[in-house]
């Protein structure tokens, strides 16, 4: 990690140390890939390329059309509203503690009462292409969190994230690794 040495685990509250190396399996996302929200994304970056646009181009180089891999997070994202309820897996937490887009940034900004939290930096591994009907799962992982550092935002810990996309078939889509900086504000 570039932003500061690896903690120890007695740096750390021990629930929080436990979690570096261990996954979060937050599910199913709730909204299956759809050439609907495909064209919807191709339309508002104006990307052209006829990958997406032509079915007789995505035959020929993909074999069928595909998602752009840009937008792999899009899969993971669960609704905030659901008329029905909700419906607990076992690692799915109780309904008043709902899954949030990258939840273990989240516990870990809990747990270490650091209220804000900014990306330093984000980077995607693009494995088997997501196609129209595949519905995606993650999996997200702590490779390390940092001693606290003090910068112009505040003090805090950098941490890193890994999410692990797979589709319904079991195949890995994507790899997203995730820099955050997680902190308090310096007092005004």
């Amino acid at each position: 990690m570039t932003d500061g040495a690896t903690v120890t685990e007695t740096e750390l509250p021990p629930e929080v140390a436990a979690w570096v190396g261990r996954s979060l399996d937050a599910g199913v996302g709730d909204v299956g890939c759809e050439r609907g929200y495909v064209l919807h994304w191709l339309e508002a970056v104006e990307d052209a390329n006829p990958l997406y646009w032509d079915d007789a181009v995505a035959d020929e180089l993909t074999g069928g059309q595909t998602a752009p891999p840009t937008m792999l997070s899009v899969w993971m994202r669960p609704l905030m509203f659901k008329p029905d309820g909700w419906t607990p897996t076992p690692d799915a937490p109780a309904p008043d503690e709902a899954i949030r887009p990258l939840e273990i940034h989240f516990r870990l900004k809990d747990a270490l009462d650091l209220p804000d939290g900014v990306v330093s930096w984000n980077e995607l591994e693009f494995h088997t292409p997501v196609r129209p009907g595949d519905t995606i799962s993650t999996t997200q992982s702590v490779r390390n969190i940092s001693t606290l550092k003090t910068t112009r935002l505040g003090t805090g810990r950098f941490w890193q994230i890994d999410v692990t996309y797979t589709n319904q078939r079991g195949e890995v889509v994507g790899v997203e690794t995730y820099n955050m900086f997680g902190y308090q504000r310096k007092a005004a």
